[in-house]
């Protein structure tokens, strides 16, 4: 009986359409979605671009990218409210069961992998504040082990519990990052110029395609939360008020101190400014936070997949891998699955938006058109990585055009 009642509660439609009962406006959305743009990776992605480029063409870099996911985003968001489906669901139309499953799968593994950079974030700030507070440096891979776990039960509960997370998490973490600024300013000034030798150096092509492929699998994972928004409009109204005005700000809030003192690890900063223990403990609550929503989404596309096992017991799974994910080390190649996201996730999200505007729904086990598209576009979005072509100097865009264009032009030709 016990539980039949937990897999009742968490579930969350995940086969089937939100009810209107259950929807939210706009704004509380935004939250959230503030949250996964306000967050440890996202310090630290903008910290490496800050460096590399400077102030003001980072905070370029920042305001372009803001525009373009709440473009891109926008159009997921729309989709999800009409249909009120997962991004599984909205997958399977437009690739077929079978492919759906392939997709969602390959979707499933790129949210492990957020979960390991988060939880990475999460044991480095409580080995930071256990050498704060009692002196001696934690054990990283204990820590990363037990929080992952942690991190599952909650995620269990679902939506709610991410909603509850993001509105106290993000505001204070808002405060912290502003107070760092501050102080950074006080004592330093404001440092424009780029570090003379940056830890990962990069183009400014390569910096808005990272930027991009940070968020991507958010915007192609938005119906998950978005198909609970209200309306279009709302949606709309949530796309505004996260994209475009979380992210330059988060660029700012990293620049000003990295490119001020050198130190692009936050838990460092925080310490060296005097903030301390409290401080730690709300950027540990706002990596309990994304990730709660990266594993939320995992589980989702892995329940529709296999609707024979309860979706707890796959958010379990999830969250254990996730931490060997960290354990093994997937900090050390950051920018480069930054830079693999923005080839492979973008003509997912073109292709099934392409299909819900025009009322397509695939009935074949497979629609290799779509996986045609979807192969095609993330090859050429990684030879753009690699340096060898280019349409637009953005490997991310690159993978967004292409697929919009092939798939757009096969689908109407085909009447797919």
């Amino acid at each position: 009986m016990a539980s039949t009642t937990l897999e009742s509660k968490t579930e969350h439609f995940a086969n089937a359409p939100v009810p209107e009962s259950e929807t939210v406006g706009g704004w509380r959305v935004a939250m959230i979605l503030t949250g996964f743009a306000i967050s440890l990776p996202s310090f630290l992605s903008s910290a490496q671009i800050s460096s590399a480029l400077g102030l003001r063409q980072a905070f370029v870099v920042a305001l372009l990218a803001g525009v373009l996911l709440c473009v891109m985003g926008c159009f997921t968001a729309v989709v999800s409210v009409r249909t009120r489906l997962t991004t599984y669901l909205l997958v399977q139309r437009s690739f077929g069961r079978q492919g759906a499953a392939l997709v969602n799968i390959a979707i499933a593994f790129v949210h492990f992998g957020w979960f390991g950079v988060n939880a990475a974030f999460f044991g480095n700030a409580m080995v930071a504040g256990t050498q704060e507070v009692l002196g001696v440096s934690g054990p990283f891979a204990a820590f990363v082990l037990i929080g992952g776990v942690l991190m599952a039960i909650t995620t269990i509960y679902g939506f709610k519990a991410l909603d509850r997370l993001a509105l106290i998490a993000v505001p204070i973490l808002g405060v912290i990052l502003g107070t760092v600024v501050v102080m950074a300013v006080r004592r330093y000034g404001i440092v424009a110029a780029p570090d003379p030798t940056p830890p990962e150096p990069m183009s400014f092509g390569i910096a808005l395609s990272a930027l991009i492929g940070g968020n991507m699998l958010t915007v192609a994972a938005m119906p998950d939360l978005t198909r609970y928004i209200r309306s279009a409009k709302q949606s709309v109204l949530g796309m505004v008020l996260s994209f475009p005005v979380a992210t330059p700000l988060l660029t700012l809030a990293a620049a000003i101190p990295v490119l001020a003192t050198g130190e692009i690890d936050i838990m460092r900063l925080i310490i060296g400014f005097g903030l301390g223990v409290p401080a730690l403990l709300v950027l540990i609550l706002s990596t309990w936070t994304i990730n709660s929503a990266n594993l939320y989404s995992a589980s989702l596309s892995l329940t529709a997949t296999f609707p024979s096992v309860a979706q707890w017991k796959f958010t379990m799974i999830a969250g254990v891998l996730g931490a060997l994910v960290a354990v093994a080390g997937i900090l050390d190649a950051f920018v480069s699955f930054l830079l693999l996201l923005g080839a492979i996730i973008p003509p997912i999200a073109a292709i099934y938006v392409i299909d819900a505007f025009r009322g397509n729904n695939s009935s074949a086990p497979v629609h290799w058109p779509a996986i045609v598209t979807w192969t095609v576009s993330a090859g050429i979005a990684l030879l753009a990585n690699a340096g060898y072509f280019t349409l637009t100097t953005v490997p991310a865009l690159d993978a967004t055009l292409v697929a919009s264009v092939i798939y757009g032009v096969w689908s109407r030709n085909r009447g797919v």
